[in-house]
């Protein structure tokens, strides 16, 4: 026979859980974004500026604008339709070191933190470096964030949310983000290789 209390604890842990359900939810969404507020200072001095911020709310109106009937389209809004977010920040510059390691430290010092691991690290003296890293919840990417840097330009891309990677290239020119050069080889045509 139950008594009245451990109906009530049991009521009153259901509720909490309720409650907190969804507070813990947004705390590790908040884990996979990652600030670039301290970017902003550069926007001066560059001489073209991208700064996207697309959150929850608006990946959901974003993703009514592809087309069903379009292959293309349809496999982008099927990706994009558990993302929590897509923010991108891009400065390009008219002349090198306008910008110092010191003003890319806070973005690094975040992806050092727990749950991310660094996936791609390029270094080319011709087209600068390239970083991706992913956010690990167990065993499912929860977050992904890419660090391009080069000596006239700096790009940060940050996807909050849960992300396939297999199917990421799809992204690449849609929704402010940059094409990365990640696409697969057969998308790529004769001329893209050339350039």
């Amino acid at each position: 026979m139950k008594t009245l209390f451990h109906i009530n604890i049991r009521t009153t842990l259901t509720a909490v859980l309720l409650i907190l359900t969804p507070v813990l939810s947004a705390h590790a969404q908040q884990d996979s974004r990652i600030q670039m507020s301290s970017l902003d200072h550069l926007a001066a001095k560059a001489s073209q500026t991208i700064d996207v911020n697309i959150d929850e709310r608006l990946m959901r109106l974003a993703s009514r604008v592809f087309d069903d009937k379009d292959e293309d389209e349809r496999e982008v809004k099927k990706l994009v339709a558990n993302l929590k977010g897509v923010y991108v920040k891009s400065f390009e510059f008219e002349t090198e070191g306008q910008y110092a390691a010191a003003d890319i430290e806070p973005i690094r010092t975040q992806l050092r933190g727990p749950g991310w691991t660094r996936l791609v690290n390029v270094t080319s003296k011709k087209e600068g470096m390239l970083e991706v890293y992913l956010l690990f919840n167990g065993d499912v990417v929860g977050g992904l964030a890419v660090l391009h840097t080069d000596d006239k330009e700096l790009t940060v891309v940050n996807i909050v949310g849960p992300v396939d990677v297999d199917k990421l290239a799809r992204l690449e020119g849609q929704l402010g983000i940059p094409d990365l050069g990640i696409g697969s080889p057969k998308n790529k045509t004769k001329n893209d290789d050339e350039k």
